[in-house]
């Protein structure tokens, strides 16, 4: 059974990370400190079928993401940076930051680790993703059946539609009413 991490803090864990100029140490509080950001996890890089659906919806939406407030977007997974980096070449994911979570270290603090070695997968994720305010996890959805099925809660397409619910509308019938006061008043 899998927690619901709303309104706590993300797990402080510190990552490997290989870049252009080398390995560096990546931090959580980093990654997510003073920014608006949007996770998802699956399983691995390359993890058929579903892996590279989840991952487009949230590569091609990444513009609607900006414009409610999203900075970034991150792709979490049980891989190393090649996989990771290979897996976005392959897909042309470039609008998502990849981050590696070589020994599951965040994984297992969310509480998130699932066990896929009869499939010959080892130590993975389960799907899942948040929005996380200033380290803050808001709002977290986690797929309820398992990593197999297509992604119906942890999309991009859930995630928008949760920002938008929460984003506020001017009252328009206030602005009619004014403007037809105006109106009648002249």
């Amino acid at each position: 059974m899998f927690f619901n991490y709303e309104g706590q803090r993300v797990p402080q864990v510190t990552l490997g990370v290989f870049t252009k100029q080398g390995w560096h140490a990546l931090t959580t509080t980093h990654l997510f400190a003073r920014k608006t950001v949007v996770m998802f996890a699956v399983p691995g890089a390359f993890t058929s079928p579903h892996s590279s659906t989840h991952l487009s919806g949230y590569n091609v939406h990444a513009e609607d993401f900006r414009a409610y407030g999203v900075d970034e977007i991150i792709c979490i997974s049980v891989n190393d940076s090649f996989s990771l980096a290979a897996w976005a070449r392959k897909e042309k994911a470039d609008r998502v930051r990849f981050v590696p979570d070589v020994n599951g270290e965040f994984t297992k603090e969310l509480g998130m680790m699932v066990n896929l070695s009869d499939r010959g997968m080892g130590q993975r994720s389960w799907r899942y993703s948040m929005l996380i305010r200033d380290q803050v996890i808001e709002k977290m959805f986690v797929e309820p059946d398992g990593f197999e099925t297509p992604p119906v809660v942890s999309d991009a397409e859930t995630m928008l539609n949760y920002l938008r619910s929460e984003t506020k509308k001017p009252e328009q019938t206030a602005v009619l009413m004014h403007m037809w006061r105006t109106i009648l008043s002249a």
